[in-house]
């Protein structure tokens, strides 16, 4: 394994410097996919299913094709035959296939499904000809309701029997019936997770241009992972991958959305190669709510067992996940995720786990912000649950299962491998920080007055930086110009997580060299090495890796430039911000601009074996299967149970994510994911009725959390060395994974004198109210 050196102390890394991108940003010099505008260029617009689930007898696009200023109107039997292949690079050999046709086939699945596509002048004419696209439809029995879909006798798609898109097993629960016969605790719970959908600022967006002379497509694409595209966009249309250029300005925001390509941008594509030109398609908001993709729709069933001192003894999760209809990339890969992590950070020796995978006619299930998330919530809930039925506190509960140091490094009873964390140290530092003691007796002296105040935590486990085949390398070109100024190439895929500024960071200690002398180029797969994109919490630990990679071989001609120049031995070079100097005699110096000059334009100056120029290219593979993250979330709330409504009070986070490269950045990434998870304790769901039509299409109906809602989050940072390079981990996913056990968890504790327990999301005021009154009802009929 290739050693890699940490960053250079006292550099930028580790301090909060200010963004490179914000003045782009702020001053709405930004490009993003809508701002690109090519000679010729038409646009799209989609004809959409009104019906979750009918047969196609006819479509009739006369009406649509002889509107003037429409330049094509496409149906299935145009744009399917000309697909050669609809396949990801995260799709694993081995699962069971999962259909993707462009336009939908004979039937449609989901209200929203794409039937056909208007291609006009103008996005105007584009929408007047797409209503005037006739389409008779057959309606048919839909699959709505995920959780029946295996008995349904009504198929999503034909050969796939009782619905299922796949499972995945571990240990047999019944392995464990011993251990839970036999306990003197037992708890059991079955939790249900509503659908909801990452809903970035910036919808998706493509322009994909092809060129008939040079037989090249280029795509301007909002996108989290531009090389993904070009490998995606040469498979859909059989050709090389250097006939495809794709490039990635500006991105809104992606959330795991446009980690991959889906089926609108798989039409534009196709169309673009049919008429030869510039094809554009800008997604509205309504079609964003309905059919761009869902996640965290399912449920499980989960049960522990524990000894008379609160220890856990065994643990099991029957795991059933609504994939939609067209899931992208295939379910099974992070699905089964949430079966292998539940465990978590406690000590738990027997283990077991089933996860099914299910097809219904709603909209397709894709990556979401830590999209095996379910597992912290369910395991989380049933702990607090635990907690009340033993009658221990639930902190207590925790402090007794976590693990600890001297536990590492370990494995847990599902086969995941543990390192590098420190769980215990989060939750200890979260619980000092909101003085639980005083909380406690806060509380109690608000239950007297008639308030309900509750306080609710979660510890978690994330990996980042996996070893799948696609993510695991990255590359890195860094080019020193002949004036001494700094270029680095990555691929990028940067939508709101700093990935400019934090390479810029990087390369300017691992150069030695200041942060003004350099640079970025990113998001174009021209000029930038092959990368994996932004996902998995994989961007810091990966670009560190690759620009620690090339940026050692950079120094050492630098130094033995400057060694050659002053004739002095390497060993006493000392370079540091862009000058080498003497290191018994600092006066006498040579700027990087004079050595680059030497580099390329004295070639008589360079030393034996130093090749001309400085520009080198590197690639880091990692070695781990996944670097672990951990944190702790702890919030306090006040709930009223006349209105149902969740004020939250204190909201703190302990994060461990190794070394930060650019502390504010890293707090940025937690607090957004905080957010997001809090809407989804409190607030977001992507409903159906019962005839599979989505009730929440417009931001009238489909409510995310604001500032007015967003609490102020206290963040405490604990640094446990990694096993990667520079120390680093990644960060972009926690939030969103342990913020919405955590207010679940306040929530429940605030109610728990009327024996609140959780067992669907969101907890809408609605739902919060019934809860209670039902509980009232109960004790009065007990009485």
């Amino acid at each position: 394994m290739t050693e890699i050196a940490a960053p250079v102390v006292g550099g930028s890394v580790g301090t909060s410097v200010p963004r490179v991108e914000d003045l782009r940003l702020v001053t709405g010099a930004g490009t993003f996919v809508d701002d690109v505008t090519r000679p010729g260029m038409v646009h799209v617009c989609f004809v959409r299913s009104p019906f979750a689930r009918a047969r196609i007898v006819d479509i009739d696009v006369s009406a649509a094709a002889e509107l003037d200023g429409v330049v094509a109107v496409y149906t299935a039997a145009e744009l399917g035959p000309v697909a050669h292949q609809i396949s990801y690079a995260l799709d694993m050999p081995g699962l069971p296939p999962v259909p993707r046709p462009p336009l939908a086939e004979e039937e449609v699945r989901f209200v929203g499904d794409p039937v056909a596509m208007v291609v006009a002048c103008d996005r105007y004419v584009a929408e007047d000809a797409a209503a005037l696209v006739d389409v008779d439809y057959e309606p048919l029995e839909p699959v709505v309701d995920y959780t029946t879909a295996d008995t349904s006798p009504h198929l999503v798609h034909a050969g796939f029997a009782g619905n299922s898109a796949g499972e995945m097993a571990g240990r047999p629960a019944s392995d464990l019936d011993p251990i839970f016969a036999s306990a003197p605790h037992v708890v059991e719970q079955t939790i249900f997770q509503q659908a909801y959908i990452p809903v970035p600022m910036e919808t998706r967006g493509i322009i994909a241009e092809w060129s008939a002379p040079t037989a090249e497509m280029t795509v301007w694409i909002s996108t989290q992972s531009p090389h993904e595209v070009r490998g995606f966009c040469a498979r859909l249309l059989g050709i090389d991958e250097h006939q495809v250029r794709v490039i990635a300005r500006d991105t809104g925001g992606g959330f795991g959305l446009k980690v991959a390509p889906l089926r609108e941008e798989i039409c534009v594509q196709l169309a673009a190669r049919t008429l030869g030109g510039a094809v554009k398609w800008i997604e509205d908001r309504q079609e964003n709510l309905m059919a761009s993709g869902m996640a965290r729709h399912e449920h499980a069933d989960v049960r522990m067992a524990f000894d008379s001192d609160g220890r856990i003894l065994a643990a099991g999760i029957h795991h059933v996940q609504n994939v939609g209809a067209y899931p992208t990339p295939s379910p099974i890969t992070a699905g089964v995720v949430v079966g292998l992590l539940f465990p978590g950070p406690y000590r738990i020796t027997d283990a077991s786990f089933g996860s099914k995978f299910v097809y219904s006619n709603t909209v397709g299930r894709l990556a979401y912000r830590g999209p095996w998330q379910f597992e912290s919530v369910t395991r989380e809930l049933l702990l607090d649950h635990a907690a009340r039925r033993i009658g221990m506190d639930p902190i207590e509960l925790r402090r007794r299962n976590m693990v600890r140091q001297e536990d590492l490094p370990m494995m847990n009873p599902n086969g995941m491998p543990h390192d590098h964390v420190s769980p215990l140290e989060t939750l200890e530092q979260a619980v000092e920080m909101l003085g639980y003691g005083q909380f406690r007796a806060e509380q109690r002296l608000a239950r007297e007055q008639g308030r309900y105040l509750g306080v609710g935590t979660c510890t978690y486990l994330e990996p980042t930086t996996g070893s799948t085949a696609f993510h695991s390398t990255e590359g890195a070109t860094i080019r020193i110009e002949p004036s001494g100024k700094v270029n680095v190439y990555v691929a990028g895929g940067s939508a709101g997580n700093s990935i400019e500024t934090t390479v810029v960071q990087l390369t300017a200690d691992a150069l030695g060299v200041s942060l003004a002398d350099v640079r970025t180029i990113q998001g174009d797969t021209s000029i930038t090495p092959f990368g994996g994109g932004t996902g998995g919490s994989r961007s810091g630990s990966m670009t560190a890796g690759a620009i620690a990679e090339t940026a050692s071989v950079l120094r050492e001609r630098i130094v033995a430039i400057a060694a050659h120049r002053l004739d002095v031995p390497r060993e006493e070079i000392v370079f540091a911000e862009g000058v080498a100097t003497l290191r018994d005699d600092p006066g006498v110096r040579l700027t990087l601009a004079e050595i680059a000059d030497i580099a390329y334009f004295q070639g008589d100056g360079l030393p034996a074996g130093v090749p001309p120029g400085l520009e080198a290219s590197g690639r880091y593979r990692t070695p781990h299967m996944a670097i672990w993250a951990n944190a702790t979330h702890l919030c306090t709330c006040e709930v009223d149970i006349d209105t149902g409504k969740v004020t939250l009070l204190r909201y703190i986070v302990s994060e461990d994510c190794g070394a930060m490269i650019n502390p504010k950045v890293v707090e940025g990434q937690i607090c957004g994911g905080a957010v997001q998870g809090i809407g989804g304790a409190l607030y977001e769901h992507l409903a159906y009725d019962d005839d599979g039509n989505p009730l929440a299409t417009t931001f009238m109906d489909y409510l995310l959390p604001t500032a007015t809602e967003a609490p102020t989050i206290e963040i405490g940072h604990i640094e446990t060395p990694s096993p990667g390079p520079g120390n680093v981990k990644g960060v972009g996913e926690g939030g969103a994974i342990g913020a919405t056990p955590a207010v679940l968890n306040a929530v429940a504790d605030a109610l728990s004198p009327f024996g609140f327990e959780i067992s669907h999301l969101p907890l809408s005021p609605a739902r919060i109210v019934s809860t209670i009154e039902r509980s009232r009802t109960d004790s009065t009929e007990a009485l």
